[in-house]
């Protein structure tokens, strides 16, 4: 394996690739602050004529995604697409032409926001509360920090016991916030596979979600695409067994084991380990998303 090249921004690899997929949670923003130089990087390969596409675990559906990043100030216009683990989800059920999709059947337990019907508007689904009633669980969100994760424990486990299968459309385990780390809807779909539940995951780092990117760029080759993202366990990973080359972002969920005043032998020390701990290695590693 080759040693991870540590630069300060992308402009150190910037002309390597023409295509580029980007995460978006611990690299552009935390869900309400955009990162430093997050958007001159943004515009920096829009200018360039790189080829981006935003590609994100969200359980949350594409449009969702794309407002919030408006919101935040990013042109979406300037993107070659947003691939969403979420949106990816919609469809599969929409479509119910590939296994396990095609034979659940038509009655879920949804795990959402409140207030987003998102990922249930327009399917042929009736959303329940009993497990008794359900043949499924659709896990899309979770609020941590108004719930905490054994708040769920009475339904997993009731619905464990019926052995209905959890379609889990955000792998995350944990997520960055304006508070620190709090755990995302990945981490409860393991609780529910540690008392036997089955658990389907779509998104980061399963390969579907890569070829949905590959099929949005059909001019490139995948060596000529670098994904970039903070996580060792979703976003490295993926793009390694993908085939692509793959930018580590230091200051997301890993941060903690890369204080800005560590030295570069402790900034090596922290990426071998991660580099062992989930058996790939990244070509690149940076600070932030910034040029």
């Amino acid at each position: 394996m080759h040693a991870t090249a540590i630069v300060d921004g992308v402009g150190a690899f910037i002309d390597a690739y023409e295509g580029f997929l980007i995460d978006q949670w611990g690299v552009l923003h935390n869900g309400e602050t955009v990162y430093p130089g997050a958007h001159e990087a943004l515009v920096e390969l829009a200018r360039r004529n790189k080829r981006v596409i935003l590609l994100t675990n969200s359980g949350r559906r594409r449009s969702f995604n794309e407002e919030r990043l408006r919101e935040l100030g990013f042109n979406t216009g300037a993107l070659a697409g947003v691939v969403t683990s979420g949106e990816a989800t919609w469809q599969a059920l929409h479509e119910r032409a590939i296994e396990p999709f095609k034979s659940l059947g038509r009655r879920c337990i949804l795990f959402t926001r409140a207030d987003d019907t998102g990922p249930v508007d327009g399917l042929d689904l009736e959303v329940v509360e009993d497990p008794a009633e359900a043949d499924f669980i659709y896990l899309t969100w979770l609020d941590a920090l108004t719930h905490s994760i054994d708040t769920f424990d009475r339904v997993i486990a009731a619905a464990a016991a019926r052995d209905l299968p959890m379609i889990c459309a955000n792998p995350d385990r944990v997520a960055p916030t304006e508070g620190g780390l709090t755990e995302a809807p990945g981490s409860l779909a393991e609780r529910y596979r540690a008392i036997g539940g089955r658990v389907i995951y779509v998104g980061k780092p399963h390969r579907p979600i890569y070829q949905a990117c590959l099929d949005l760029l059909p001019e490139l080759e995948p060596h000529e695409i670098c994904g970039i993202g903070d996580s060792f366990e979703h976003d490295i990973s993926g793009a390694k067994n993908a085939g692509l080359a793959a930018a580590f972002v230091m200051r997301g969920i890993h941060a903690e084991a890369f204080p800005e005043a560590a030295s570069h032998a402790a900034i090596r020390k922290a990426l071998d380990d991660l580099s062992s701990a989930h058996d790939t290695v990244a070509d690149w590693a940076l600070p932030f998303f910034r040029l």
